[in-house]
C-alpha cells in the first residue's frame, strides 16, 4: 500500500479509481476506517473494475451508488458492483466507522467455467449496481462477521480469496432472492455519457470550464448534462468541478509545501482568495488551517509509532 495516499481517491484520466491495493501483486485493499463531514475521502465520485464492500461497524453512514441513496446502519453491509459511480457520506455530525473491502473480482476467476457461471452474471449485471444486507435479511450477520474477518489476513492473499469465495457465495444467494440475476443486457448508455463528462473534468479542470463545454464533451445538450449530474452525484455540472478542484487542493496541501498561490493556480482557481472561499465550503477550514491540521495529525501518527 501507498501510505502517501491513504485517505484520498486517485483517480485516471477517465475518472475511474486508482485502487491503493495493500499488495501491488495482489488486487485488493482491506481497512477500518471512518467518515465524518468535510473529510477528503467523502462525497467523492468514482468507479472502478473492482468489487466494493463496506460494513458498518458503529454509527451510521450512506452510499450514493448511481445517484441512489442507500442508507447503513451499524451491521449492515453494502456491496457495490464493478463500474458503477458510488461515494460514501455522512448522515449526520457524529459520523461512522467501518470495514472496507475492494477486491477485483478476477481474484474469484479461477477457471472459465467458474468465470462465465459465477462471476460475470454479477459483474455484468446492469440490473444490479448494488445489494445491501440489513437486519431483515437472513446473511447479514455472516457476510458482517466475514467482513470483520478479512482484517487480520488482509495480507494473506490465500486466506483473503478464501473469504472472498464465501462473501461471494452470500452475494449470488441474496441476489437470487431478490431476483436480481438476469441475462446479458447492453451498458447502460446513460452511465457512458456521465462518466464520459467525469473523465473531461478530470483532464481540464486546470482551465476555466463552462457547462456548455462539459457538456459538449459527451455531444448532450446543457439540460440533459444537468439532469445526469443531479442524478448520478446530487450536484450540479458547475458544483461538481468546483468540488473536484476543491479535493485537487485537499490532495496538495497534504503531500507538498507549494504555496497557496502556486496550488490554486495548479486547481483550476484564478486566486487564492477564491481558492479559499471554495474550499471552506466543500471542507469547513481554510486552505492553510487544513494544512495545519494534517502536519498535527501526521506528526502525532508519527509520533505513536516511535
Amino acid at each position: 500500500m501507498n501510505r502517501d495516499i491513504m485517505g484520498l481517491i486517485v483517480k485516471r484520466d477517465d475518472g475511474s479509481e486508482i485502487v491503493n491495493y495493500d499488495d501491488p501483486q495482489f488486487p485488493s485493499y482491506v481497512f477500518e476506517g471512518w467518515v465524518k463531514p468535510k473529510v477528503t475521502w467523502e462525497r467523492v465520485p468514482h468507479f472502478h473494475e473492482d468489487i466494493e464492500m463496506c460494513t458498518v461497524t458503529k454509527g451510521k453512514m450512506a452510499y450514493s451508488v448511481n445517484g441512489k441513496t442507500v442508507m447503513l446502519h451499524e451491521g449492515n453491509t453494502i456491496f457495490i458492483n464493478s463500474n458503477q459511480i458510488h461515494y460514501s457520506m455522512c448522515i449526520d455530525d457524529v459520523g461512522a466507522r467501518y470495514v472496507i473491502a475492494v477486491f477485483h473480482p478476477g481474484i474469484l476467476n479461477a477457471s472459465v467455467a467458474v468465470e462465465m457461471q459465477a462471476i460475470r452474471p454479477i459483474t455484468e449485471n446492469k440490473d444490479l449496481p448494488y445489494l445491501r444486507f440489513r437486519d431483515i435479511d437472513e446473511m447479514t450477520e455472516e457476510v458482517e462477521r466475514l467482513m470483520r474477518s478479512l482484517l487480520p489476513i488482509r495480507h494473506c492473499a490465500f486466506e483473503l480469496t478464501k473469504q472472498y469465495f464465501q462473501i461471494w457465495d452470500n452475494v449470488i444467494k441474496r441476489s437470487e432472492i431478490i431476483g436480481a440475476l438476469a441475462p446479458e443486457e447492453t451498458p447502460d448508455a446513460r452511465m457512458q455519457t456521465f462518466k464520459t463528462m467525469m473523465g473531461f473534468i478530470s483532464n481540464e479542470f486546470q482551465r476555466p470550464l463552462t457547462l456548455e463545454e462539459i457538456a459538449g464533451s459527451a455531444n448532450i445538450s446543457k439540460s440533459l448534462c444537468n439532469l445526469l449530474f443531479k442524478q448520478y452525484v446530487s450536484e450540479s455540472p458547475i458544483s461538481y468541478l468546483m468540488h473536484f478542484r476543491a479535493r485537487k487542493v485537499a490532495e496538495y496541501l497534504r503531500s507538498s509545501s507549494l504555496s497557496m498561490t502556486e496550488i490554486a493556480s495548479l486547481s483550476g482557481f484564478t486566486g487564492v482568495s477564491y481558492m479559499s472561499e471554495t474550499f471552506k465550503k466543500f471542507f469547513g477550514s481554510t486552505p492553510r488551517d487544513y494544512r495545519k491540521q494534517w502536519i498535527e495529525i501526521s506528526q502525532s501518527t508519527q509520533n505513536t509509532k516511535t
